[in-house]
């Protein structure tokens, strides 16, 4: 393996992260039959709270959490519209979307006073993952926070009572509420872990791959999230492997702007997109979605 390859190797881990905690909590909605394609709205939400809670509290750690809670707010709407209001759940992700587009850049001018980007904010802790190799895997800390998240959520919607208790809520809503699972209490509680995980993922965006908020910046990301969770087959191990390739996509993609600069650099900016679609038209196969997903009745 080359030294390019070998560079690929964490640049792949730094751009999957995002990816995969955005997937994790389009899996933790989604499982417990509730649909989510608010998580772009919810990533971008969690990358400006991020930013301002480090930039305020001069914690990146703090930061973090900020993160998670500004996902958590727009979660906590889509779960109000959702469950309780019985709104249609692909209208209700797409105003999360739009609101989150619109609010962002609205309170950047009112809190900062600019437009575009915010101003520096602390950066996350790095983790060196493989010691031996003189600094090359150091990462931000939300990269094995990630990883860690993926066999935990495995272990507990595969190996404990109350993932077989969301697993039938998804599956069959009525079957679960006649067996006395407070079907609609579980959802809730997937859709809050959902923006949970989105916001620290654009959380990553603000605070470990940049030092800062910038407009837009998810660049479709929650959208990929959840070409990742289609092609995962809505299994985390499953979304965890789609990460890994939609990352390694995006990161050669990056080293290709390099190595190949006369070629226009929207080209490389639409090749994970590109393979996205290949994938989920092509690689796939049939894949069956939980039964229950998007019936609230």
């Amino acid at each position: 393996m080359d030294v390019g390859m070998w560079v690929l190797l964490p640049l792949t881990l730094a751009k999957m992260t995002p990816l995969l905690l955005a997937g994790l909590g389009g899996l933790a909605s989604e499982k417990s039959g509730v649909i989510n394609i608010g998580l772009e709205g919810m990533m971008l939400s969690g990358a400006f709270a991020a930013a301002v809670g480090a930039i305020a509290s001069d914690s990146a750690w703090i930061g973090l959490m900020a993160g998670s809670a500004g996902g958590l707010l727009l979660a906590s709407a889509h779960a109000l519209a959702c469950i309780n209001l019985r709104m249609d759940q692909i209208v209700s992700g797409t105003a999360v979307n739009l609101l989150a587009l619109g609010g962002t850049g609205f309170f950047l001018f009112q809190i900062f006073g600019v437009h575009g980007s915010s101003p520096s904010a602390p950066k996350l802790p790095m983790a060196d993952l493989l010691p031996f190799t003189g600094g090359l895997f150091r990462q931000p800390v939300t990269v094995p926070i990630a990883i860690l998240l993926a066999l935990i959520m495995w272990f507990v919607l595969f190996r404990t009572p109350y993932g077989l208790r969301v697993r039938a809520t998804g599956e069959s809503p009525e079957t679960a509420r006649a067996a006395g699972i407070p079907t609609d209490r579980i959802r809730w509680f997937g859709v809050l872990a959902s923006g949970v995980l989105a916001g620290l993922g654009g959380a990553h965006l603000a605070l470990g791959d940049l030092s800062q908020f910038v407009e837009r910046m998810t660049s479709g990301r929650g959208f990929i999230a959840l070409a990742a969770l289609i092609f995962g087959k809505w299994h985390p191990l499953g979304v965890l492997g789609a990460c890994v390739f939609f990352g390694f996509a995006e990161a050669l993609a990056d080293g290709l702007q390099v190595r190949l600069s006369h070629v226009p650099a929207e080209v490389f900016l639409a090749l994970p997109f590109v393979l996205t679609m290949v994938v989920l038209a092509g690689f796939v196969g049939r894949t069956r979605p939980p039964g229950g997903l998007g019936r609230l009745d």
